[in-house]
Formats: C-alpha cells, sequence, structure tokens
C-alpha cells in the first residue's frame, strides 16, 4: 500500500488490531442469522509525511451508508462545545445576516442549529440519509453527498462560497484526503475561513487511545502532517487550538493559500515543535504503540473475567465505536458483557457488530442495577457519571478501560 497523501510505499507498522467488523455497522435481529464482514484493522505510517493511516479495505459507502447511526446531538457536552464554537466564530470573524457558512459532514444539525439561531445563513453537506433527514427536520438546508473537489466547485458556480466552513471531525474519516482538502480551497470565498477539529495523534499515543482505531478513521492526525496535506492542496494553517473533546483534539484554522489574509499565530510554530520534541517525525515514535494497546486490552479483558468468576453483574454504557473496537479486540462477548445501554433511539434494540452485544435503552440499568457499569466512551466519563449518578445508590461502579483500567465510585 502506499501512502494516500505523498504516494510513499508504507512500511513502517504503527497498530495491528487483528480484524473486525466496520465499528459503526450494528446489526438488527435478523442481521443475528447472516454472516458479517470483517477487514483486517492495521494501521501504518508514512516514512516521509508522517501520516499514520489505515489499510485500504472497505469503500466510504460502505462505511457511511444510509442506515449510519451515530447522532452529534446525543451529547450534551458535544452540543455546548459547538454552541461555543459558533459564538466564538461569530465574535471572531465578524459573521452576519452577509455572510455564509457551511458545514461539511453536518450530521444532525447539531452545529449548524446554532449558526441559525445567530442569524447566519448556512447549509450543510451531509451523505447519510439517516442524519440530514434530522437536519432537515430542524430546518437546515442540506446537500446530500460526500464532498470533494467536484462538488466544491459546484457549489462555487451556484453561488456557495462561504466565508466560514466547519469539518469536525470528519478530516480522519475521508479515503481521499488530497481532494477532500482542494474542496475546502475551492468552497472558501478569498478571505474565507476554515477550521477543522480532530483527535491528535499526540494524545492518542500518549494516552494509549488504541480504540480510536477503526476503519472509519482512514486517517490519524498530527498538525505536521496536517500542515503537509494541506500545503499541497491550496491551504495554509494560521492558527491551532487544543480542546478537550474526544481525548483530546485540534482546531486547525485554516485559509485560502492564494487569497488568505489572516496572519499566522505561534501557536502553529508552538505545536510543531512540540511534536516534534515528542519525536513525532521519527519511527521510534511509533514503535511501542502496540505494546501499550495490549496492555490496556488484557487489563479489560482480565478485569471481566474476574467479575465473571465472582457472579458480579457488568453492563456497559455507550455504543460507540471506540467501545466496539475495544470489545472486538478483547474478544468480549455477550457471556461477560450482556448488554449495552444507549440514548440513541437509531441503536437500541441492535447488536454491536462483531461481539453482538445487544443495545437497550437506559431502564435496562434500573431493572437490572449491575455491579459494574463499563464506559465505553471514556472520553464522555465526567458527563456520564453525572447522567448516571443513580448507579451509586445501589452501589454500582463507574469502569473505563483507557488510558488504564479505572474502577471507580
Amino acid at each position: 500500500m502506499n501512502c494516500r497523501h505523498c504516494g510513499t510505499a508504507l512500511r513502517l507498522p504503527f497498530l495491528d488490531l487483528g480484524s473486525a467488523p466496520p465499528s459503526n455497522a450494528y446489526l438488527d435481529a435478523a442481521g443475528l442469522r447472516q454472516p458479517e464482514i470483517w477487514y483486517p484493522l492495521r494501521l501504518l505510517v508514512c516514512e516521509s509525511c508522517w501520516l499514520v493511516q489505515t489499510e485500504d479495505h472497505a469503500g466510504r459507502e460502505a462505511l457511511f451508508n444510509d442506515d449510519y447511526a451515530y447522532f452529534s446531538s446525543i451529547s450534551s457536552s458535544w452540543l455546548a462545545h459547538s454552541r461555543a464554537y459558533v459564538q466564538a466564530m461569530v465574535h471572531r470573524l465578524a459573521l452576519g445576516p452577509g455572510s455564509l457558512v457551511a458545514e461539511i459532514a453536518a450530521n444532525d444539525g447539531y452545529l449548524l442549529q446554532y449558526v441559525q439561531k445567530a442569524g447566519v445563513p448556512c447549509y450543510g453537506v451531509e451523505p447519510t440519509a439517516s442524519t440530514a433527514a434530522a437536519a432537515r427536520a430542524k430546518g437546515i438546508d442540506i446537500v446530500a453527498s460526500f464532498f470533494g473537489v467536484a462538488l466544491a466547485r459546484e457549489l462555487a458556480a451556484a453561488g456557495r462560497q462561504v466565508d466560514l466552513v466547519a469539518a469536525n471531525n470528519v478530516l480522519a474519516h475521508v479515503p481521499d484526503i488530497n481532494d477532500f482538502v482542494a474542496g475546502f480551497a475551492q468552497l472558501l470565498k478569498p478571505a474565507g475561513v476554515a477550521t477543522f477539529e480532530f483527535p491528535h495523534l499526540l494524545r492518542m499515543v500518549a494516552e494509549h487511545q488504541f480504540d480510536t482505531a477503526y476503519h472509519e478513521h482512514y486517517s490519524y492526525l498530527s498538525l505536521g502532517a496536517v500542515q503537509r496535506v494541506f500545503a499541497a492542496n491550496g491551504l495554509v494553517v494560521f492558527d491551532v487550538e487544543q480542546h478537550a473533546t474526544h481525548g483530546g483534539s485540534l482546531r486547525v484554522f485554516a485559509q485560502r493559500a492564494d487569497s488568505g489574509r489572516q496572519p499566522v499565530g505561534p501557536a502553529v510554530a508552538e505545536l510543531l515543535a512540540r511534536e516534534a520534541a515528542a519525536g513525532m517525525n521519527g519511527a521510534a515514535f511509533y514503535s511501542g504503540f502496540q505494546a501499550l494497546a495490549d496492555r490496556v486490552k488484557n487489563e479489560f479483558a482480565a478485569f471481566l473475567l474476574d467479575a465473571w468468576r465472582q457472579g458480579r453483574r457488568v453492563a456497559a454504557y455507550g455504543a460507540a465505536a471506540k467501545g466496539n473496537t475495544l470489545l472486538n479486540y478483547a474478544g468480549v462477548r455477550p457471556d461477560l458483557l450482556p448488554f449495552v445501554v444507549d440514548r440513541n433511539p437509531a441503536k437500541q434494540g441492535r447488536f454491536l457488530p462483531g461481539s453482538r452485544i445487544p443495545i437497550v435503552d437506559e431502564a435496562a440499568l434500573d431493572r437490572v442495577r449491575p455491579d459494574f457499569v463499563v464506559l465505553l466512551p471514556w472520553n464522555l466519563r465526567d458527563e456520564l457519571t453525572q447522567q448516571l449518578a443513580r448507579v451509586r445508590d445501589w452501589g454500582g461502579r463507574f469502569v473505563t478501560a483507557v488510558p488504564s483500567l479505572q474502577v471507580g465510585a
């Protein structure tokens, strides 16, 4: 396989999780009687541009289909993050009724609803029918398509170039990262700004976040790799912020290389220097991650086995993609984890891919009163422990596996 960005042959391994089905390919009852498609799940590193990437096995249409079940509005903390983003951008860029904002991968309208409330015209691009329908129900204009240069040119020709375009947690999800990024240079007005949020590879390694690896994540991103991809496709990075979301994310600000007006801030050089000091431009940085992933997996499996031997009741909360990576790599099945609770009605009544653990509503927790509740989306631990505070009333304890096993009150 060659690098998706620069074409260099990939030889440096980063992580091998064996094989797994796509993490968002939830099953219905009929699907339990059918075979599942499992793909190898291996990550490799480009030693030219240092882009970490999955091996090619599944196309985007197979992963982001009309039955896509991830709805961004389920998380209250993510909604608060999105509301704060809109408020900050309206102020920073002086957006108003004469401006135009777009979001790529608009999902269920979780962010653009706040743009609308601010009185700023907007539209979204979203290829999955399930989430696009939810966004339209909020009154948001949605273009139902995958984004790239061709669509960007079509939108620009229709007078839909934008002052601001947001792309949250989608840069890692695109197989053709060059075509995707080049589209932003076409979609932006001459002085327009694009922002991208994505989990930071430095945090992934430092905090053993191997469960963020799944087939829908084609790329695992550092600022240095992103800067190189952007420079090759008509964009210039001029600012970067660090956020706690998704276990530690970057918000990168970019503009057109030919006409952008924003000065490059000191935060860019500072973070690039931090990445270089950590060794992200050398092979040694990537060599020890497999052992860290194995340790997390083995600690979690041992915990479940010990609970089973002791007759303790265990349930999980959050049918998240990262949880599916953990469960499938650890070989967990319903004998050790009988059910997982999720607030998303689109997931309830279905089954996790691979492990085939049933997904139920929150009432199951009150009926079963498990001794342990495993929080699969560990990045939402604070939000979930508050939301599920009643678990403590019957002596239940919360468990997270990443970055290491934690069994708390």
